[in-house]
This record gives structure tokens, sequence and C-alpha cells, in this order.
């Protein structure tokens, strides 16, 4: 399987080197990542921002799993755009987002 993490700080790097533990993922792509990243077994950063970047490059490599780590994608909805499309993605929807992203509606 192949997963997708979005972010680029310590917990992206922690998940990605717990997922490169299991042996049925056989390619793990952080976008953004950072330089420490790549020295985890089975990762490669890639130079990904937008929800509509993101979603093409998981169409075009079959990821198996979205796991999103950065808290601008969830409040601009990239859960509910994957699943529209039948991708597997980790995180809440656009409207349960809004709790984390907005002081106003928490």
């Amino acid at each position: 399987m192949k997963i997708l993490i979005t972010g680029k700080g310590g917990r992206e790097h922690a998940l990605a080197w717990k997922f490169a533990q299991n042996n049925d993922v056989t390619q793990i792509f952080i976008a953004e990542g950072n330089p420490a990243c790549e020295l985890v077994a089975k990762v490669k950063c890639v130079k990904l921002k937008t929800i509509d970047e993101l979603l093409e490059f998981a169409l075009a490599e079959q990821i198996g799993l979205t796991f999103v780590g950065s808290e601008d994608l969830l409040v601009a909805g990239i859960v509910d755009i994957f699943e529209d499309n039948n991708l597997r993605i980790f995180g809440p929807n656009k409207l349960a987002a809004a709790l984390e992203g907005s002081k106003v509606i928490a």
C-alpha cells in the first residue's frame, strides 16, 4: 500500500517512521515533508501544497491511505474532496475541522 502524509513537521516524520515498519506499506510520500523525513526507509518528499495537486497525485499514484497532518487542508475540506473521489483519508471533514480552525466556531 502507498501512503500519503501531508505536513512538514515532527509529527509527520514520526507517522512516516511508524508506517514504514509495516510490511504492507510499500511507499510513503510526505507533502511537503522535511529533509529528515527522507532518512526513513520507503519515504519520499513531494512538493505538493494545494488540494488539487494532492488529489491529482493521490489518484495517479493510487494512494491507499492519506493521513492529513495539516490543519489548513482539513479546514479547506480535503477530506470531503478525497472521499468524493473514493480515496481513503484519515481526518475530520470540513464541518468538523472548523472546530479546530476557528476560535469563533469553537
